[in-house]
């Protein structure tokens, strides 16, 4: 039948028709990644919610409100975005490079540490704390969440390899070499002085070699372009990106750029994407927000060596202006950008994700924990199957993991 001869009223029968059938479609496409979601293993690769366990009102077993100082995971809201897993950052700023600093900051790592352990056995019904790649798995199994524990900086150990074991035996399972600033390990991506060493230190690339040893993932985010390198040539066993992106799609010195994610891929490794957004894509900044953020910075000399107290007032006044000046946020669209790079220039095997949700980490679609299936979602949507998205979700990250633990079994 010709269309001359169909009804006047087709044209609106014909559209009802498309809609109903794409909204079909996308309900079918919500329900397919709703249940990939809730049978893969889900596990984010860096998370600073330790940060709000130490602050006052804050309870990890209740649910928190992430638009009114409630951070951005807790148990209940890891429940309503289905994360199996997470690693909690043993995370401290850099400080002087000096014997009594080394010492104060390591005493408050055993604090974060100490911290972490009793929030877990206060909650040992919904939570246990996971020391080896199959402990996911099996607390999983058991109905409970998996929390690993990293170290993000190794500046705490100061110039004591010893203190890598004294962490391991703590429970930690990576060390992330530096932070904003350069340190005695090695160079950091952003900070403004010249490098201290061209990359690795001589006491970094044995920070790796015990690493290695020990059986714990170096961390290669936060590091100089020089630094990865060298690392890449130090270490025996693969290594993480716990929270970068592709500097491709959004450059900026925090992510790694094709070169490096090549280099990674063959050592074996992964890059964890995380969502904060200015590394997620480049945005116009307002000047505002930017001259008021940078005073913060230099009113508390850029959150170095703080106390406690002084460090929930700089988080109080960073909320603040947070609130004042709300910050432009990039979509889960843009994330799964850098998703689509990676694979197509190293393959599936050597992406992940690792949120830094309680660091910064926000999209607009996925502000906290308890939205972590939009990402699910959009990868459904791009066409990646289920068992891709398993290896994104914990699979890549969970063999580097295997095979850190191996090669400390050979040496």
């Amino acid at each position: 039948m010709s269309f001359k001869y169909l009804p006047k009223t087709y044209p609106l029968l014909l559209a009802f028709i498309i809609l109903a059938s794409c909204a079909s479609t996308e309900d079918r496409t919500e329900r397919k990644a709703a249940e990939i979601h809730s049978e893969v293993l889900t596990l984010d690769s860096h998370v600073d919610t330790p940060l709000m366990l130490r602050r006052e009102g804050f309870d990890i077993g209740r649910r928190n409100d992430p638009h009114d100082g409630g951070g951005k995971l807790d148990f209940p809201r890891m429940e309503e975005g289905g994360l199996d897993a997470a690693f909690f950052a043993v995370f401290l700023g850099q400080g002087p490079l000096t014997p009594e600093a080394y010492e104060q900051n390591h005493n408050r790592a055993l604090d974060i540490f100490e911290t972490i352990h009793s929030t877990l056995e206060k909650h040992q019904d919904v939570a246990g704390l996971a020391l080896n790649a199959d402990d996911a798995y099996r607390l999983r199994d058991e109905g409970r969440f998996a929390i690993y524990i990293g170290n993000e900086n190794a500046y705490p150990i100061g110039e004591d390899l010893g203190l890598i074991k004294e962490y391991y035996e703590r429970g930690s399972r990576y060390m992330g070499l530096s932070h904003s600033r350069h340190n005695q390990v090695c160079d950091a991506s952003t900070d403004s002085e010249p490098p201290l060493h061209g990359g690795l230190s001589e006491f970094g690339a044995n920070v790796v070699r015990e690493l290695n040893r020990i059986g714990m993932i170096v961390d290669v985010s936060h590091i100089s372009d020089e630094a990865f390198y060298d690392v890449i040539e130090v270490s025996q066993a693969p290594v993480i990106a716990s929270h970068s992106n592709a500097r491709a799609i959004c450059d900026h010195p925090r992510n790694l750029d094709d070169h490096m994610i090549t280099a990674l891929a063959e050592n074996g490794g992964v890059l964890q994407l995380c969502v904060l957004s200015a590394y997620v894509k480049e945005m116009e900044q307002d000047p505002d927000r930017e001259e008021a953020f940078s005073k913060l910075r230099d009113k508390w000399d850029n959150f170095q060596d703080l106390t406690d107290e002084e460090m929930d007032q700089a988080r109080q006044e960073w909320q603040d202006l947070n609130r004042k000046y709300p910050a432009p946020m990039a979509t889960v669209a843009d994330l799964a950008d850098h998703v689509d790079h990676v694979v197509e220039l190293v393959g599936i095997d050597h992406v992940g994700i690792g949120t830094d949700f309680d660091g910064g980490g926000a999209l607009e679609d996925c502000y906290d924990v308890s939205e972590l299936g939009n990402i699910t979602l959009e990868l459904v949507r791009r066409g990646y199957t289920k068992e891709e998205i398993e290896k994104i979700w914990s699979g890549n990250f969970i063999r580097v993991f295997r095979e850190v633990e191996m090669v400390a079994g050979n040496m």
